[in-house]
């Protein structure tokens, strides 16, 4: 069984060494190279096509989000795990827009993240715990969805194969892999995703994930996810 190959993005050299140890003591991981910032991170995931990416947000140059979002442009195949000292939903929101597909605090580095690696390895979405009630909360205080019983009725309304879309853009696949699974177009299943972001009045990927979790249509492919106290 081939190890699951990992490239950490942080800009402190003592926490890339922990990083390192941490994940290099798996017997099923290998960390195959670190960067200190998102230009170097960049370079080093196109050079070695790494599984996963650890990566920062708050990095001198170029930062996580920037860096995100050119990884997973370029390399589709390879998931972004989040690793941040931000308990904070903004940036939870952006960089779940960028592409990534995991968030874990740094504070609960020793008990999440080796899960997380894992999880995202799968195809799995994995949030810290603390999280829940930012994705799972009352969807009508945010400005991307309405939360109201019109929008749980338009779920009905759409068809399986919008739905088979909904669920596989919320766990962060790209509309090349989406179409290659379903055997479509990538025009066509960017004419689904566009419908189903309109019938439900959804507007980034960030509020899909969302409804897609207080939906349940993600249950059995989400890590580190508890339901709110």
């Amino acid at each position: 069984m081939s190890k699951i190959r990992i490239l950490i993005a942080d800009d402190h050299p003592v926490v890339r060494a922990g990083l390192r140890t941490l994940l290099g003591a798996q017997s099923d991981m290998e960390v195959v190279a670190e960067a200190e910032n998102g230009a170097v991170a960049i370079q080093r995931a196109l050079e070695l096509e790494p599984d996963v990416v650890v990566m920062d947000i708050t990095m001198k140059g170029v930062n996580g989000l920037v860096a995100t979002q050119e990884i997973r442009k370029r390399l589709p195949q390879t998931k972004v795990l989040v690793l941040t000292m931000h308990e904070n939903e903004e940036y939870l929101r952006q960089m779940l827009e960028a592409g990534a597909t995991g968030y874990v605090l740094k504070q609960a580095v020793d008990t999440e993240l080796v899960v997380a690696v894992r999880a995202v390895q799968r195809g799995e979405v994995f949030l810290y715990s603390s999280f829940t009630r930012v994705m799972l909360g009352d969807l009508a205080k945010g400005d991307e969805t309405s939360g109201d019983t019109s929008q749980q009725d338009s779920y009905d309304r759409l068809s399986q194969r919008e739905k088979e879309v909904l669920r596989l853009v919320a766990l962060g696949q790209t509309n090349s892999q989406i179409a290659n699974q379903l055997f479509l177009s990538i025009k066509t299943v960017e004419t689904y995703r566009a419908r189903v972001m309109e019938k439900l009045n959804l507007k980034s990927r960030a509020a899909l994930v969302r409804y897609a979790l207080q939906r349940g249509l993600l249950d059995g492919e989400i890590g580190g996810v508890r339901s709110p106290m």
